[in-house]
């Protein structure tokens, strides 16, 4: 009996961008899309249109632009499998908080350390930015919930029927913040 060599491929290249254009806009639109027909609670429900996908982004890449926002995306060969961002415009009395949005892996990327890299790219470009304290919410009981309190998220709470399931059906929220 021979062993099988299995090769892994390299850990997908992250950065940070300061503007959208129109291909990045494409492949984060084609990521979500791909995030919410999987199941993901992120927002949106099925069917969501490439022309609801993309809107969504450029929008978030309004504001990117203006400096509200800080985007991350991560790509391999293939092209961006994994996505997250702070939304840094905050209240008056909010200054030092970021909120962390739409972390997003490709469903052939998951289970290759990519959502705690972008996680962990992302407290870091949290703290360059100048904020010290970082807050989430997360549909509860999913891998993005058990990852967060293994990067060392501190849970807060749930909210019971907080959102729907894209293909319909209640879900709670769970709410995380990490010290930056």
């Amino acid at each position: 009996m021979s062993a099988t060599n299995f090769e892994r491929s390299p850990m997908p290249t992250i950065r940070r961008l300061s503007s959208l254009d129109e291909a990045q806009i494409a492949g984060l639109a084609n990521l979500l899309i791909d995030c919410v027909e999987g199941g993901a609670s992120v927002g949106f429900m099925l069917p969501l249109t490439q022309e609801q996908a993309l809107a969504f982004w450029r929008r978030i890449g309004e504001g990117v632009h203006e400096g509200e926002r800080t985007l991350l995306i991560a790509e391999d060969e293939q092209g961006i499998v994994g996505t997250v961002h702070l939304l840094l415009a905050q209240p008056d009395n909010q200054p030092h908080r970021a909120d962390l949005s739409k972390m997003l892996v490709h469903r052939r990327a998951r289970r290759l350390g990519l959502g705690a890299a972008l996680m962990l790219a992302a407290e870091d470009l949290g703290r360059a930015c100048g904020k010290t304290l970082a807050v989430l919410d997360t549909a509860t009981g999913g891998d993005a919930e058990r990852l967060y309190a293994r990067l060392g998220w501190t849970p807060v709470g749930q909210i019971p029927d907080y959102a729907l399931w894209p293909q319909g059906g209640y879900c709670s929220t769970s709410l995380f913040y990490k010290a930056l």
